[in-house]
């Protein structure tokens, strides 16, 4: 075990200096280069600055006017008949726009039901079997100017349910 904990301290610095190794063994200006990423990045974090802004108020608003706790009530019904109980629809529904709110949303059911809780082991596996799709869809398809999504969001949702599915089979397995 001790081995892993070694490895991992290093890994990050022997990956970076990596680069810088290969960059300069190609004799690549390494310096201008990160120059001209970093520019490039700051850019692109520029663009969707609206973006991610509207994101975040879009969710703000949903948790603050109680809507969220009205949805829960709703589609608890008819989840809760599947194992998927009505406390993490919220969460499941915020995860699709911030990761950063969901985690704030994980913090409050762990809080209420405890982390070994049923609820919140069904809650930590959903987080990490979702993804952010509407903040992905945003952000990229803003980015690589992509006007027509085609299938992603179909295909993204199902995964996202599939992702559910999973937090309540493991789940039964684990308790």
């Amino acid at each position: 075990m001790q081995l892993f904990l070694y490895i991992s301290d290093f890994i990050v610095p022997f990956i970076i200096l990596s680069v810088i190794v290969y960059g300069i063994l190609k004799g690549l200006n390494v310096y201008d280069a990160f120059i001209k990423g970093a520019r490039s990045g700051f850019l692109t974090v520029i663009r969707i600055m609206p973006t991610l802004i509207g994101l975040m108020a879009a969710v703000g608003i949903l948790r603050a006017s109680g809507f969220l706790d009205f949805l829960a009530t709703v589609i608890g019904r008819f989840s809760g008949r599947f194992g998927f109980p009505g406390e993490l629809v919220p969460l499941s529904i915020v995860k699709m726009f911030s990761s950063s709110a969901a985690t704030g949303l994980l913090l409050d059911i762990f809080k209420e039901f405890g982390t070994d809780s049923r609820i919140g082991l069904m809650a930590s596996i959903s987080m990490c079997c979702t993804e952010t799709i509407f903040y992905t869809m945003s952000v990229y398809f803003m980015t690589a100017g992509v006007r027509h999504s085609r299938y992603t969001l179909a295909g993204a949702l199902i995964a996202t349910f599939a992702g559910l599915a999973a937090s309540v089979v493991l789940t039964g397995f684990l308790l």
